[in-house]
């Protein structure tokens, strides 16, 4: 947890060097991406479904904010987190509205892949290497 405190005070401590960029599209969406990207377009898209107040929410996307930034074999630097706002999207809300915080791949089809919901009381690195070893299977 240590490791998630340090990495969202870093991401939101003014600096000239930007851990995450963050764009806001239309329909109540952001997009995290890492800084760190070895490629310009990742390969690999996660989408998380939230909602403003939920805390379990944003305890997810902290620590999936912190295994961004992690190195090693699990490394997640290619990956693109959209956060998808579930009150801004009646289909959205109806699907997700009793199940947030659910996490989804996109697949290379583009079609998306509900995952198994992460323990809030996993590790950041053990949150690393299971998302390393979901988005692996194809």
């Amino acid at each position: 947890m240590a490791i998630a405190a340090a990495a969202i005070g870093v991401a939101k401590a003014p600096s000239s060097i930007a851990l995450f960029s963050r764009q806001r599209p239309k329909g109540g969406m952001f997009i995290l991406k890492s800084s760190f990207s070895a490629q310009a377009n990742p390969t690999r898209k996660l989408i998380l479904y939230s909602k403003p107040g939920c805390c379990l929410c944003d305890g997810l996307k902290e620590k999936l904010q912190a295994a961004f930034i992690l190195n090693g074999p699990d490394s997640l630097h290619d990956v693109q987190l959209q956060v998808r706002d579930i009150t801004t999207n009646p289909q959205w809300e109806t699907a997700y509205q009793y199940e947030i915080p659910v996490l989804a791949r996109v697949r290379s089809d583009g079609t998306e892949e509900t995952l198994p919901r992460l323990s809030p009381r996993l590790g950041v690195e053990l949150v690393q290497k299971k998302l390393a070893a979901l988005l692996r299977q194809e």
